[in-house]
């Protein structure tokens, strides 16, 4: 059951960050491009980068309590006796993933309050963007291409 998850977990995670990056760069060409916010195209894209991030949030949270990384680690350690490698996988990757799905959750709640599109698309492209970078910060990018 572990590895089924890890899989999913990590092959997802190439799905739901490149649509999370072709929603950051929708928002922000829209924004510099004056666009109007189109209810299909942009809303479809915004839409579906959030429930993808979603969806991996809780296969990693699965995971979290299922791996022998996640939270078996820390009860095994104890906070102190982590490594650098493995307090990035038990504590810092989730904990940063989920502030930034929370980001990329108000960016698209405070998308909906606006009626004017370029408001739409600077709320997405911000919050969108912090989610981002969160995301890429704490990405265990030495297992990441293994």
């Amino acid at each position: 059951m572990y590895e089924t998850i890890h899989m999913l977990h990590s092959y997802l995670a190439y799905i739901a960050l490149a649509v999370l990056i072709l929603a950051v760069i929708n928002a922000i060409s829209g924004l510099l491009g004056k666009r109007i916010f189109n209810m299909g195209k942009d809303l479809r894209l915004s839409l579906f980068a959030l429930i993808l991030c979603h969806i991996q949030l809780l296969v990693g949270l699965i995971l979290y309590f299922v791996s022998p990384s996640g939270l078996s680690a820390i009860q095994e350690f104890g906070m102190g006796g982590l490594t650098s490698a493995a307090r990035l996988l038990a504590v810092e990757h989730p904990f940063i993933n989920i502030l930034a799905i929370a980001s990329i959750t108000i960016g698209w709640s405070r998308h909906k309050k606006f009626v004017d599109g370029a408001k739409k698309f600077k709320s997405i492209a911000i919050f969108y963007s912090i989610g981002l970078l969160l995301i890429l910060s704490r990405i265990p990018w030495g297992q990441w291409f293994n």
